[in-house]
């Protein structure tokens, strides 16, 4: 749940030499290259102790502050529009462009987002939070500029890991197509979140690390080392000529022949070098591929050494990179649903486990050590990972697939045609189901109950408990069918986990706590607080019924009913949009029988996107936490 986080007031002037009198991209233009390496310093400083309170994304944004200070450099931003991919490289982009006394605030509810949004600023041209968006949305400015008449330079930044997704090859196809003026700039740190896959990522750094390549440049070096005087200096000749070679020789055909002058690859952290080169870019015509090598975490050593644990960090300590945390024997959601996934595996060949560039993120770790044959990381492709899931699960294999809820939304026409068309038996184990916190609008998973109870042929469930978890997992896993199991972000809620997972009868729920004066109905992350709030509003003297559906699909209909024969009042809860949720499916269930001598009354989001806060505040403000459900009990109760 986490702490309430305050908003805290930043000095007028941060304390660095040169950072302390930029504002404004205008501000940086009149630097010398001294004077921006020193700014570079001192941005990943402030990056670095900003994170290191705040919790965010720290090494990407590590990994491009040249790279963003060159671009705004050349570039007359806003005017140019620069577009970010995914957005969690964009700090140094914040900093300099009107937000560096805000960035202490950096996440916090009423501060600024962790990624690029229209509302804070005229230098965020594009929202942000997915990956593989940007080169389709530079192609929209490219040609809204040509319409209107505009002479302004497009360009996008994405990275080598959003490069494994299908929109980005769709808009790489259309923007070479057209011609246009336009930039994409690629940013080649050989990582998205997990180490990348496919064969992109080995295009994009194979040819000259390749065997025969090493070999021959491992003996030219001991041949000219054997030459008495001259050796040494022929070795730097052979090193340049080296660099020209790469120049040649790596993934240019690849984008030349989509149409892409390629550029490349440049040096990420050699400011000098950047702005000459972009300097030199600005100027030619047509689609143009700038392909920029960067480190994931530069400038700060334990970033550098494990990126991938310093991709999104919770507050940690500068000096020794460990995190700040009060310790707790209470395991994740997503740890839980690892353990147990690995343990009905060694009784079942068939399970297999499919992640999309998400295999620590959503606990598959321990499965891909000990099942390597049996996992499969298919990069940032989610629609590719649901109808690959499909193909295994008509051979007879169960698929797991292992996805957080905000990126299952890619792949919907996927799960409509190819899983539950076919009724095929494809387990959809959707970890950070509801609100997900710091993260924000782009990131929350509260969409998931509406967009999936309307597909036939789904099972759709979420545990009230880790406990219940394991149990949904064993039960998802034998049914037969295609299986929705969303659960939370972070830990549990403490409760003792069963020696052996059990299957659960589909579509049934249970009656937590008995009461006659009003009923609570929950599912999910909600029920711990709803039977809270009933034991609470037991010592004022009110009955309360505390019913954990467990199921948004099937729902449990005789439990339903006769909860609504029995009391007059009824309330539900879950941590979704009420549009199309769990809510709405109640009543339904009471339209359709003729229940009409029921009030209800429905907790969940409303018609709006949810910004970013501590998941504590995020549910305090929409209702749905303890307080929030006594509240609107007393309110029912009163009338």
């Amino acid at each position: 749940m986490g702490k309430d986080l305050v908003l805290v007031k930043q000095p007028e002037k941060v304390d660095y030499s040169v950072l302390k009198d930029v504002n404004l991209p205008s501000d940086i233009r009149g630097l010398d290259i001294a004077q921006l390496n020193t700014l570079a310093q001192e941005i990943r400083e402030l990056i670095i102790n900003t994170v290191a309170s705040r919790g965010g994304h720290l090494a990407s944004s590590l990994g491009t502050v040249e790279l963003t200070l060159a671009l705004h450099y050349v570039f007359n931003t806003p005017q140019d529009k620069l577009i970010w991919d995914v957005g969690h490289q964009a700090y140094t982009h914040k900093i300099i462009t009107g937000r560096k006394n805000d960035f202490v605030n950096l996440r916090r509810q009423n501060g600024i987002s962790g990624f690029p949004r229209r509302e804070e600023s005229p230098y965020d041209v594009f929202n942000v939070g997915h990956s593989g968006t940007s080169i389709s949305a530079a192609v929209g400015f490219t040609e809204a500029g040509c319409l209107k008449g505009n002479k302004n330079k497009i360009i996008a930044v994405i990275g080598d890991g959003s490069m494994t997704t299908g929109m980005a090859f769709e808009g790489l196809n259309w923007a070479g197509d057209r011609k246009k003026n336009m930039i994409i700039v690629l940013n080649d740190n050989e990582m998205s979140i997990s180490s990348n896959v496919g064969a992109m990522s080995s295009y994009l750094s194979r040819v000259m690390t390749g065997h025969k390549i090493t070999t021959l440049k491992a003996d030219i070096k001991k041949f000219l080392n054997s030459i008495p005087g001259v050796g040494g200096d022929m070795i730097k000749f052979a090193q340049k000529i080296e660099e020209i070679l790469k120049t040649l020789m790596v993934p240019g055909a690849l984008f030349e022949e989509l149409g892409f002058t390629y550029v490349g690859p440049l040096d990420g952290h050699n400011l000098n070098y950047l702005i000459r080169n972009f300097q030199n870019i600005k100027g030619m015509t047509g689609p143009v591929l700038v392909h920029v090598i960067t480190k994931k975490g530069k400038g700060y050593e334990f970033a550098e050494e494990d990126p991938l644990d310093f991709h999104g960090v919770a507050p940690f300590d500068v000096e020794t990179g460990q995190a700040i945390s009060s310790p707790s024997d209470i395991p994740t959601y997503t740890k839980v649903f690892g353990k147990t996934l690995v343990k009905l595996a060694r009784d079942d060949s068939r399970i297999v486990a499919i992640t999309a560039a998400m295999c620590e993120g959503t606990g598959l770790n321990p499965f891909s050590r000990e099942f390597s044959n049996r996992f499969y990381d298919v990069g940032i492709a989610e629609q590719h990972a649901v109808t690959f899931a499909a193909g295994l699960a008509t051979e007879g294999l169960i698929p797991i697939v292992a996805i957080y809820s905000t990126f299952l939304q890619r792949a919907y026409d996927q799960i409509v045609h190819d899983v539950c068309l076919q009724k095929l038996p494809v387990v959809f184990a959707i970890d950070r189901g509801g609100l997900v916190g710091e993260d924000g609008a782009t990131h929350q998973g509260l969409l998931d109950y509406s967009y999936l109870r309307s597909i036939p042929n789904i099972v759709v469930m979420a545990p009230k408990d880790e406990n219940e978890l394991q149990h949904m997992l064993k039960t998802a896993v034998g049914c037969g069918q295609p299986v929705s199991l969303r659960y939370p972000r972070g830990k549990g809620v403490g409760a003792n986990l069963d020696e052996e997972p059990k299957s659960l009868e589909i579509g049934k729920g249970e009656v937590l706590r008995e009461g006659s004066d009003l009923a609570v109905i929950a599912i999910g992350s909600t029920v711990k607080p709803a039977l809270a709030a009933a034991e609470r509003l037991a010592q004022e003297g009110f009955n309360v019924k505390v019913v954990n559906a467990r199921f948004v699909k099937p729902l449990d209909e005789e439990l339903i009913l006769e909860t609504a024969m029995s009391v007059n009042k009824m309330i539900t809860v879950e941590e979704n949009m009420l549009q199309s949720g769990f809510g709405s499916a109640v009543l339904e269930l009471l339209a359709e029988k003729g229940i009409t001598n029921v009030v209800v009354k429905r907790l969940g989001i409303p018609d709006e996107f949810v910004k970013h806060a501590t998941q504590a505040q995020q549910r305090r403000k929409y209702g749905i936490d303890e307080e929030g459900i006594i509240s609107a009990a007393k309110e029912m109760l009163a009338k």
